[in-house]
């Protein structure tokens, strides 16, 4: 077994860390307890047998949402998402003055908004084309008092970074010297319940999403204008695995990281922003493209690509 798993993957590299793939859930002895509590033990529970799917590629973290992200050869995982010490993904984002968050679908070139941290990962430095650099002392955005933030229509607690970067990014998005903050989510676990305790700090659905390379491959076979991963936004890129395989992972296992599938990632009009160039599609694609193979009756109009995961067992997760 083992000679055939080294020779199904002999064109992958030998210092990546293997991912590992389940598509069955576990079994637990159970006492006498509610039904719904033994379903819900059941179904959290990792299964005991694994193959090897592939391995991780790539690592990314997108401290602002809608904004460029960083790539990371290593990462600790928490309820809260993938981070090193003060570099955490989606843990700030882009409002307007009445509060409401601000995302690249209405302002494409947020995505050539680009974070950078200190060595230690406590201070975040931005640039943008055109700007003079802004630096961010995370660590006293801690001693500030929480205002009540929204996303998605759930209420979580922010903290205004401050008037230089609200300048900062009003006069890079806005052209004028007001109009958007920066806001901080200052807590170590998630104070959302849409998704229960996989929905991270500022996300759109969960704290992880993993991509496949082979899979935007495939895309690219359809399209005239190739994509790259990073026109996904994901957090793991895995590389071995057929196109689409992940579709049926129900389980994910990164050394002794575990992650537990939650659902799909469904594509919205963020997929046509070019990552490269900060403009949108004016052929709408490659979000017209999906569509037409990509759909599923269950989930409407929004095609699936990638997919969304839940934390099960803490750990790290690195390139090595």
């Amino acid at each position: 077994m083992l000679s055939k798993l080294v020779e199904e993957f002999n064109g992958l590299s030998p210092s990546r860390q293997a991912l590992l793939v389940a598509a069955g859930v576990g079994t637990v002895a159970v006492g006498v307890v509610g039904a719904y509590q033994i379903k819900k033990r059941i179904e959290n529970t990792p299964p005991k047998i694994w193959r090897r799917a592939g391995e991780i590629n790539e690592i990314y973290v997108f401290p602002i949402k809608s904004c460029a992200p960083i790539r990371i050869s290593r990462v600790n995982c928490s309820d809260l998402g993938p981070q090193r010490n003060m570099l955490r993904d989606r843990i700030f984002m882009v409002t307007n003055l009445e509060g409401k968050w601000v995302t690249a679908r209405q302002k494409p070139k947020m995505v050539l908004i680009q974070p950078q941290f200190d060595d230690g990962f406590r201070q975040m430095t931005l640039s943008a084309p055109g700007m003079d650099d802004i630096t961010i002392q995370i660590g006293r955005l801690f001693e500030q008092q929480s205002i009540k933030g929204v996303v998605w229509g759930e209420t979580v607690p922010t903290v205004d970074c401050g008037d230089e970067v609200a300048k900062w990014l009003s006069t890079y998005l806005l052209e004028k010297p007001e109009g958007y903050r920066l806001m901080f989510y200052p807590l170590d676990k998630t104070s959302r319940k849409k998704s229960d305790e996989d929905t991270g700090a500022l996300q759109d659905e969960t704290s992880y999403m993993l991509f496949n390379t082979a899979t935007v491959e495939d895309l690219n076979t359809r399209l005239d204008e190739k994509v790259s991963v990073l026109q996904f936004r994901p957090n793991f890129v895995v590389k071995g695995p057929p196109a689409y395989a992940e579709d049926d992972w129900r389980w994910v296992k990164i050394g002794s990281t575990v992650f537990k599938y939650v659902k799909p990632c469904l594509r919205c009009v963020f997929t046509n922003i070019d990552p490269q160039k900060g403009t949108s599609s004016v052929e709408g694609q490659p979000l017209k493209t999906l569509k037409s193979y990509r759909r599923k009756p269950e989930f409407g109009e929004s095609p699936a690509f990638g997919i969304h995961l839940g934390l099960r067992i803490p750990g790290d997760v690195s390139l090595d």
